[in-house]
This record gives C-alpha cells, structure tokens and sequence, in this order.
C-alpha cells in the first residue's frame, strides 16, 4: 500500500520524541515512530491511531545496532512509506569519569548519538530530496558547546551532531529540504522518560518541557531551518562561554558537573 508523507521520529516511545508525535499529528502529520523498547512503542502508536486520523506505523528498532538503520531503511523502501519529515532524537548521555565508565556502552553512545544519525540521514537524503519536502531536525544539546567534565563522551558526541548538523543546513540551502539544529538544556521528566544522565542540582542548566524544546523546533523549521536554542537562559548561557577562555571552560564546568 502506498501512503502519502510521513514523518519518522526516533527515540518516538517517551520525552521528546513522544512531544514530537503528538505535535505532528496535531498537525495531521503521518507517523513512522521508531524506539527500542517495543510494549511502550506500541501503545503508544495506539493511543495515537485512538485519539487521531493519521496513519501511524510502528517499527522496534535499537538503532545502536549495526546494520539496524539499513533493516529499518529497508522496511521503508518495501512499503512504500515516503519520508518528508527526519526527527533524529534518539540518543543517550553517561555520567561519571570517562576510565569508569563500560567502554562497550560509551561506544554504543557514540552508534546511537552519531553513527545512526548519518547513516539514516544518508538514506533518506535522497528521496527527500526528490520530493522538495518538510526537512530534517536533529536534536543536540547546550552540552555540545563545550567540553563537559563527567561526560565527556556525551558532550563530544552532541558536539559532533551540531557541526554536522550545521553543516548539512548550508549544503541543502536551496534544495528544498530544511535543517533545524536544536540543543535544549535539561529537560523535565515525565513518567515516560528515563535517562541514564542524573538530574542533579549543580549540573549547569535549565529544566525545560519537552512541548517548548518541540514547539520552538518546529517553529524554526516552519521559518526554513536553522540553529535554536530554546530557553532565554540557555542562550545566554551558550553566548557567556565565549567570552571566557577556552582554556578555563572545561574547568569551570567540571566543578559543577562533578558527580
């Protein structure tokens, strides 16, 4: 069966991603979720299919997993889902010194947060551009514009995510597919969202809803792309580092990043 345009979330089971779906399909947005953990994926394309006229598809990926981004690319190639929408969201943070942390898992963060996100990216590319739609919003972070003590994987991995990010937006100007960057800070839980970076008080920051980070996103996108970060004062807080020495950044973070 051939469908009209979908959008493909990732990471679409909780904070978000969730925030993400419901948005769009307020919008009347076709959904593709993508998540890992398939009994809250699929409840949660439920509700939606209840609640709303849309089409929504369903698909457990673990996109950390080699060789699952081309399984997923596949299943949407087979049938005929046509994607104008890419919210690369999914992804994970680790806290603790980088010689303690399980080497295995900080390498799956660095699948999840960046190598996904290509090769996805990559494989879509060119049937949107084919078809001069929506666009692509890949969620970063405030921790990538700075070294961040504690988790400095984590920050390394949002840092590369921005500059391709950015990068990919020049490319594409004038090719019909827009490129939002988005960073928010610290996000507030909900019942759905678990995260493997712990939310404590002297971690710079600013706790945000996932519907503002996802309302401001899609605003930029509906302007034609761009880079956002939601929130006054994590504006400022991004525009303060510059003008302290590079030097001392990693330093100043790191005495209130410290676990």
């Amino acid at each position: 069966m051939k469908y009209d345009g979908f959008a493909l979330i990732t990471g679409a089971s909780r904070g978000l991603g969730m925030a993400f779906a419901r948005a769009l399909a307020e919008r009347h947005s076709n959904l593709v979720l993508v998540a890992r953990s398939a009994e809250p994926l699929h409840a949660f394309a439920n509700e939606l299919r209840r609640s709303t006229p849309i089409s929504v598809v369903a698909i457990q990926a673990d996109l950390s997993v080699p060789g699952s981004v081309q399984i997923l690319t596949e299943h949407l190639f087979k049938g005929e889902i046509p994607i104008d929408l890419l919210v690369n969201n999914a992804g994970f943070g680790l806290r603790g010194e980088f010689r303690a942390l399980s080497i295995l898992r900080q390498l799956e963060m660095l699948r999840l947060n960046n190598q996904a996100i290509v090769e996805l990216t990559y494989s879509l590319l060119p049937g949107m551009l084919e078809r001069r739609k929506k666009g692509i919003i890949n969620v970063s972070s405030t921790a990538g514009f700075q070294p961040v003590p504690f988790a400095s994987v984590y920050s390394a991995t949002k840092a590369f995510l921005t500059a391709f990010s950015l990068a990919l937006e020049q490319e594409l100007r004038g090719a019909g597919v827009a490129v939002v960057t988005v960073c928010p800070g610290r996000l507030r839980k909900n019942q759905n969202d678990e995260s493997e970076q712990c939310a404590r008080g002297k971690w710079a920051g600013i706790y945000q809803s996932p519907d503002e980070v996802v309302e401001d996103a899609l605003q930029v996108l509906a302007n034609g792309g761009g880079l956002t970060v939601p929130g006054a004062l994590n504006k400022f807080s991004v525009f303060a580092q510059r003008l302290i020495p590079r030097r001392l950044v990693p330093r100043l973070v790191a005495k209130v990043s410290r676990a």
